[in-house]
């Protein structure tokens, strides 16, 4: 699959703005919250999942609760991104035999390998987990896309009143 992200980078890249200006941050002082604030959001992806609760017999959240939780995550994996001046047009999402349950824990694994070594390689690699994710649970980049947007309005409206 093909996901398409030139333009969220650039929306995302306003947004960043935004809350620098609003909050008197850069991306060099908060790169770790960042990098922290993916691994939450991470968790709150897998947590809507339900892959994990082995003990529990209740199914997953709906559609748009789990893909707002992933969209939060991409919010982050953009600003990452941008940060480093790591914008890549597209990434090409292939399959692999890995459980959602696994695939999540890689994602961990490789944030936190980005977080020792910034290469544009590691970025990449996680980016590429992070999605393929999405695509485990039978979720498309256009659904994906769609629900970026939406919580990138919410974040500007959050930052205009002062959340």
């Amino acid at each position: 699959m093909i996901c398409d992200l030139k333009d969220l980078y650039i929306k995302q890249k306003e947004l960043d703005l935004e809350i620098a200006n609003n909050h008197h941050i850069n991306y060099q002082n908060t790169r770790n919250k960042r990098i922290l604030a993916l691994l939450v959001e991470l968790g709150e992806f897998a947590n809507t999942t339900r892959t994990f609760k082995f003990w529990s017999n209740k199914g997953p959240e709906g559609k748009e609760v789990m893909l707002d939780e992933f969209a939060d995550g991409l919010h982050f994996l953009l600003s990452l991104g941008v940060d480093k001046g790591y914008v890549v047009d597209e990434i090409v999402v292939e399959d692999d035999e890995l459980s959602l349950t696994d695939s999540l824990l890689l994602s961990y694994e490789l944030a936190s390998k980005y977080r020792n070594e910034q290469t544009l390689d590691n970025y990449l690699d996680l980016f590429k987990n992070y999605l393929r994710a999405l695509f485990k649970i039978n979720y498309s980049w256009k659904e994906a896309k769609e629900a970026y947007y939406l919580k990138l309005k919410e974040n500007h409206h959050r930052q205009e009143t002062n959340y």
